[in-house]
């Protein structure tokens, strides 16, 4: 098993986006698909470099430093991927780690009983699938993490502030579920973390809580992103 997760309720960071982004109850995907697929590439990347396996090389380049299996079966995959294969930048493992991610990640968590599969059949021939939430423990402490984060004044974690500037990326905050009037304050919050932590802004990465390598990785995936989906839509 992984030694990188800090407690047994503790998730791959792309188990933690899918989870946000789909409906308990209805077990259906919220808000951008595009989003939610491009910020679970980056998620296994991040993952990878919270766990020292991957770093951001002067060339542009995802590189990597350690080719240890991490003991995530995604994770895992990507690294040999990177390790194996010509190198790419950031941008360009985007989009080859997308294709079919959130089905293997679906897999996963079904197969763990966190989200059940149900599958049904519509006009008698289209199959669709939910993913209804059976095991609610994980989505909690997710949502208690970034509670703290939100309504605080000190840094989270940097997993935990790699995780609020995710969402922020991949444009799923309405994935959080606040009341209007909390809205704008934890997109402030949000954009608050990302800067501190030297994801995003003018902060030096020395002045970070979050190490240069991680930091350097989470930032050029946000902004591959963020390039991916084009200009947000004015509100």
């Amino acid at each position: 098993m992984s030694n990188y997760r800090s407690d047994m309720t503790s998730i791959p960071l792309a188990e933690e986006l899918l989870l946000l982004a789909y409906d308990d109850q209805s077990g259906k995907a919220t808000g951008s698909r595009i989003g939610l697929d491009l910020g679970m590439a980056a998620a296994v990347l991040i993952d990878l470099a919270l766990a020292n396996r991957v770093a951001y090389a002067a060339d542009g380049y995802l590189k990597v430093v350690d080719a240890t299996p991490i003991g995530d079966p995604v994770a895992d995959a990507v690294l040999a991927k990177i390790t194996t294969e010509e190198p790419h930048t950031p941008a360009q493992w985007l989009q080859r780690l997308r294709h079919r991610l959130r089905t293997r990640v679906l897999e996963d968590l079904c197969a763990r009983g966190v989200v059940q599969d149900v599958d049904e059949t519509q006009l008698g021939v289209i199959h669709v699938h939910r993913y209804p939430t059976t095991d609610p423990a994980y989505e909690a402490e997710i949502r208690s993490r970034l509670a703290a984060a939100l309504i605080g004044n000190t840094l989270p974690d940097e997993r935990t502030a790699a995780l609020a500037t995710l969402l922020v990326a991949a444009r799923m905050e309405p994935a959080l579920k606040l009341p209007p009037d909390e809205a704008d304050r934890a997109h402030e919050r949000l954009a608050e973390i990302a800067s501190n932590a030297g994801f995003v802004g003018d902060v030096t990465l020395e002045d970070s809580i979050v190490r240069p390598s991680v930091a350097l990785v989470v930032a050029t995936l946000g902004r591959a992103i963020q390039a991916a989906l084009g200009a947000p839509k004015p509100i």
